[in-house]
Formats: C-alpha cells, sequence, structure tokens
C-alpha cells in the first residue's frame, strides 16, 4: 500500500468537526431549528474535556449528551464548545473540544457523523500492514435520549459492506459510507 502523505484520514475528520462546529454555532447564535436536536458523544478523558468530578466519575470513557430543551450558555469557538446542562438536577457547566467528539447524531434527519481514533503518524509509522482509519456518515435510528456511557453511533464491523441493505426487521434502509471505500488498493 502506499503512503498517504497527505493524510486525507485526518483532513476528512477535520471536515466533519468543522461540520458539528458550524452546526453547534448556528444553534447559539439562532436556538434549535425545527425538531432537530443533537446528541453528541465525546471521550471524557481526551485533553482539554472540562468535566465535574463527579461526572467523570461516573462517565469514566465516554459520555453522550443530548441538546434539545433544557441546555443553555452554548458558546463555540474554533477548537471547543462549552454548554450549560443539568444532571440529576444539579448544573453542570460542560467545556469539549471538537477532537473530543467520537460522535454526533441528529434524530430528527436520523444522520450522524462517527469518528475513529487517528494516529498521528504516517501509514509507514503505523506499520505497512495497518489498515487506514475508517470514518463513518451513518444514518441510524433512535437512540437512547438520556447521557450514556456507551457510544451514540453503532460502530460498524469490519466485515460490514459498504453497500446499502435493508435491515432484517424491514424497518428504514441506511447505507454506511466508508471513505477508504475510494481509496486505490
Amino acid at each position: 500500500m502506499a503512503t498517504d502523505h497527505i493524510r486525507y484520514d485526518i483532513l476528512a475528520q477535520e471536515a466533519l468537526r468543522g461540520v458539528v462546529r458550524t452546526v453547534l454555532a448556528d444553534v447559539a447564535k439562532k436556538g434549535l431549528p425545527g425538531e432537530h436536536h443533537f446528541k453528541i458523544t465525546f471521550a471524557t478523558g481526551a485533553p482539554g474535556v472540562r468535566l465535574s468530578d463527579r461526572m467523570r466519575t461516573q462517565y469514566p470513557e465516554t459520555m453522550t449528551i443530548v441538546l434539545q430543551h433544557q441546555f443553555w450558555d452554548l458558546d463555540v469557538g474554533d477548537d471547543a464548545f462549552e454548554v450549560g446542562l443539568s444532571f440529576g438536577g444539579a448544573p453542570e457547566l460542560l467545556k469539549i473540544p471538537f477532537d473530543a467528539v467520537t460522535a454526533f447524531y441528529d434524530p430528527a434527519v436520523q444522520f450522524g457523523f462517527q469518528f475513529e481514533t487517528i494516529e498521528a503518524g504516517t501509514a509507514s509509522e503505523r506499520g505497512a500492514d495497518a489498515k487506514p482509519p475508517q470514518i463513518s456518515v451513518v444514518p441510524v435510528k433512535e437512540v437512547s435520549t438520556e447521557p450514556s456511557n456507551r457510544d451514540a453511533l453503532p460502530a460498524p464491523s469490519a466485515d460490514e459492506s459498504a453497500e446499502p441493505r435493508s435491515p432484517p426487521d424491514g424497518g428504514m434502509r441506511g447505507e454506511v459510507v466508508r471513505l477508504d471505500r475510494f481509496r486505490k488498493k
């Protein structure tokens, strides 16, 4: 496999995180339009995450927050956003760097992004046999609205095809789009 000196995987993730940034900045200015609301999963131990010790103990790895009816002080910067939420009746002000976000989902239109962890080194530094990271754009069904330490979006398995297929329950049809589908092999 040829070495990716351009690092398309990192550029694609930055672009998708830019979508999240743009959407949240628009909501901070104008409020939530229509039925849109967001479920955002992030790594609680990532650098720059500001979270109370109580919440960090309860969610040591990941946490999903919901921005719908009861949030306040949404402030979006270049690298992070801050938002006030209530957990068990206790108000919390969270700061979440965009690099800590692992999933973004809008149930109103059943659309979301799921991010993979990307190593900063080149493909040759990761090893010639290492699989390139995958970034998924995933239309998904409804997930729990409660903050959770589980991912908001299902992780696609390694053997999943990128072709659309009907779910076994006859429900909505979705497609997982993987950027490495377009790479030369």
